[in-house]
């Protein structure tokens, strides 16, 4: 009985000890930084860019920012990247920052939770602080986007300079110089102030317009006015890996021309004192395609001119960065607009700054016939078949992809057939071509979608000034157009689930989705230029080059025995791989008697065979007009008089 009553103590006693520690509680939180106000900074802000260190791809940098009086003083490097919708500027390589004051080194700290803001105490007496830092760019793709090559430079001013905390970034007005290496030209919408030799210094403009405002500088340069007697200048200014890349043919011009004008008809408007297209005709510097107010900034094919019948496949791009000056830049969702570039940005309407412009860009690519009306119809086909075939959306809305820049940062997926990524872009366009033709069969063609974008983005015309919208903007100018549900149109293709695409814009059109054993000749340029084999509609997979399996469809026939992406196929029925053999062992299969698709597959370094249940032969996208149907995508296609 002693022996328990001791022991009883014991456990008592442990409990008391337990119960009387301190357990863990959370730190003061850290100060807050001081929130942005809507005022004049006081002085302007000094930027020199170094970019003449190709050889090693180092961006060397200078800058004076004033200070009104001394105490903490907190700069931001910028954080979210206006059209990549995301917080993903490269602050890890920002190097070598020093600050000084009066030839005095001060020391910085960095926010333990802002990270891109630094904090330093300004001194009694002192007026400005220096800054001395690098950007050290990629030497290489594994390291991020090169941007630096032998022969161009693409300069995002959003990666070289801080802003002092506390002021909307319109308010902080900037003078930034550049200095090019010898013989570079360059372009961008910035206005020059003066060039000296190799450096070039900028009118002075507030932050946010110098960060909208890249530049593309090369030794090798062309620049073709686009609109010599328009409301603004447009110009193609374009630099190449080599000199004869920039030869193009009058009527190659003539399509960029005619995208200028087939916008201005469309929108009814401009929102520009000036346009810059900047076009990298290049496999050396990284692939960029990316929207801004008065200009664009995209890479394309080096031969882009040079084999002009043979590099249609993604032209859509420049209409579709131009739309963007007016979709996006000019009007973009409430909740979008930010007044700094360190504060989180929402992304919930980008199925109308994106999706919309997608569609646009696709269309005015035909009235401009950057595409043939057939090269149009078969890009049509092909999102149609990728987004009808897409098995996450019986489980993920359109609305909640919105969300995927910030949550996959645009990074590789194992499963994006089930996983989704940002398929707000090109399910988007579909649910407004489903839009545009239900306006045209409910106006008997009298209305369509050229209509909404002169209400809606034709306001202000000459403006450059954002201008906001909300959801109910959205739909209350699609009822201007033509009465009709359209809050609940919009609510069930955006945040509804549903096995199947939205495809009845196409049938409303006058077409339908097929498949057939051949595929289009867009289809096979789209291959040629991902240098992939593409039969997801058929086994359910896509191979890259040397057999790698890049993609494999949820649920479909190679899922199903197993596939994954990043297995190799090292022989197809007992031959060694090659593409042509294994689409003649899926027609093969499709025979009565035929045997069905017997792979050997390489994992790491393991062997295994797979045989695949698919016996329905090659099966390629294309559209098929319904006979006896109004035209209604043939007119949407159409050039506008």
């Amino acid at each position: 009985m002693r022996a328990l009553f001791f022991s009883v103590s014991l456990m008592a006693l442990a409990a008391t000890t337990v119960v009387a520690q301190t357990l863990p509680q959370p730190s003061a939180p850290t100060p807050a930084i001081a929130a942005a106000q809507d005022i004049p900074y006081p002085g302007t802000l000094k930027l020199s860019v170094d970019a003449t260190d190709l050889a090693r791809k180092i961006f060397d940098i200078r800058q004076t920012i004033p200070v009104a009086k001394p105490g903490k003083f907190t700069i931001f490097y910028p954080q979210w990247v206006p059209g990549g919708h995301s917080p993903r500027n490269d602050i890890d390589k920002l190097a070598g920052l020093v600050i000084t004051a009066k030839g005095q080194r001060l020391a910085w700290t960095r926010d333990p939770v802002q990270v891109f803001a630094f904090h330093v105490e300004v001194p009694e007496g002192v007026s400005e602080l220096e800054l001395s830092y690098q950007f050290l760019s990629p030497v290489e793709t594994r390291v991020g986007r090169v941007v630096m090559t032998p022969d161009m430079l693409n300069l995002q001013w959003l990666q070289m300079g801080f802003y002092p905390a506390g002021y909307y970034t319109r308010q902080i007005p900037v003078e930034a110089s550049v200095k090019l290496p010898e013989g570079f030209k360059f372009a961008s919408a910035l206005e020059v102030a003066k060039t000296e030799g190799q450096v070039t210094t900028f009118k002075v403009t507030p932050f946010e317009t110098l960060v909208d405002s890249p530049m593309f500088a090369g030794r090798y340069f062309k620049s073709v006015d686009l609109d010599p007697t328009g409301p603004a200048p447009v110009r193609l200014n374009m630099v190449a890996d080599k000199p004869e890349l920039l030869e193009y043919k009058p009527e190659q011009i003539q399509a960029h021309k005619d995208l200028v004008q087939q916008a201005y008809k469309l929108f009814g408007s401009y929102h520009f004192d000036r346009y810059d297209f900047l076009v990298a005709l290049s496999d050396q510097l990284g692939g960029i395609g990316l929207e801004h107010h008065r200009s664009s900034e995209n890479r394309v094919a080096p031969k882009y001119f040079t084999e002009w019948d043979k590099t249609y496949v993604g032209r859509e791009l420049l209409p579709h960065e131009f739309t963007h000056s007016w979709n996006g830049k000019f009007r973009r969702g409430a909740d979008l607009w930010t007044p700094t570039l360190n504060e989180p940005m929402r992304d919930s309407l980008m199925w109308v700054y994106e999706g919309q412009t997608q569609y646009w860009g696709n269309v005015l690519s035909s009235r401009s016939n950057l595409l043939t009306k057939q090269q149009g119809l078969d890009s049509l086909a092909m999102t149609a078949a990728l987004f009808d075939n897409r098995r996450g959306r019986d489980w993920r809305s359109v609305a909640d992809t919105t969300n995927d820049p910030i949550i996959a940062n645009r990074r590789p997926l194992s499963w994006v057939s089930y996983q989704r990524s940002e398929d707000y872009y090109s399910e988007g366009l579909l649910v407004w071509l489903d839009a545009d033709t239900l306006i045209r069969e409910k106006t008997g063609g009298k209305k369509s979608l050229d209509d909404f974008a002169k209400a809606f983005f034709g306001v202000d015309n000459g403006s450059f000034v954002p201008r906001t919208y909300t959801f109910e903007d959205v739909a209350a100018t699609l009822n201007e157009v033509v009465a009709h549900d359209w809050t609940g149109f919009l609510k069930t293709r955006i945040e509804g689930l549903s096995e199947r695409a939205p495809l009845d814009g196409l049938t409303r059109g006058g077409y339908r989705l097929i498949y057939t054993e051949t595929p289009t000749d867009y289809f096979k340029g789209s291959e040629t230029r991902g240098r992939t084999t593409n039969l997801a509609y058929s086994l359910g997979l896509t191979v890259a080059a040397a057999g790698l399996v890049s993609e494999v469809q949820w649920g479909g026939p190679a899922f199903k025995a197993g596939l994954t992406q990043g297995v190799t196929l090292v022989a197809v029925n007992g031959e060694t791989y090659d593409a042509d053999k294994l689409k003649d062992a899926i027609k093969a299969a499709a025979k009565p008697d035929g045997a069905l698709v017997e792979l050997l597959i390489k994992d790491g370094d393991r062997y295994r065979m797979v045989k695949i249940d698919w016996r329905g032969g090659l099966r390629y996208p294309r559209l098929d007009r319904i006979a006896g149907t109004p035209a209604r995508l043939d007119d949407i296609l159409a050039a506008r008089k």
